[in-house]
């Protein structure tokens, strides 16, 4: 299991909601809840080690914001691509966007390192 604090082995989970929806700020935050609770299942499934690496580091996340779909749909072949574990967030449409409509991406947990590879150039949220 990777040690916390150990060099090149601090953990992050990366949320990215579509800027395009226009989101208000508290659709905005349940998706992205939504997304880390996902991802904590998944990793807790898949690496309970990595899950606890995570966890003992502090849990760090960073919500980030892309324009479109397309950009978000770019962003999971990337980290696939990397082998960093991806959710998407599908809206239930009681609300602010229609049924089915993907409204987040969230990656890892996984190496800071690598996340930020991919997602590193990208604006806060």
């Amino acid at each position: 299991m990777p040690r916390k604090g150990a060099f090149g082995n601090e953990y992050k989970v990366v949320l990215v909601l579509r800027g395009e929806l226009r989101l208000t700020a508290g659709k905005a935050a349940v998706q992205a809840a939504h997304a880390a609770v996902m991802l904590y299942e998944a990793a807790a499934r898949r690496d309970r080690g990595l899950l606890d690496a995570w966890l003992a580091g502090g849990q760090k996340k960073i919500a980030l914001e892309v324009a479109t779909l397309a950009d978000l749909e770019a962003l999971d072949r990337a980290a696939k691509a990397r082998h960093i574990p991806t959710v998407w967030v599908e809206d239930a449409g009681l609300t602010e966007v229609a049924p089915g409509t993907r409204t987040c991406l969230g990656l890892g947990p996984a190496r800071a390192a690598d996340v930020d590879a991919v997602t590193g150039d990208l604006p806060r949220l």
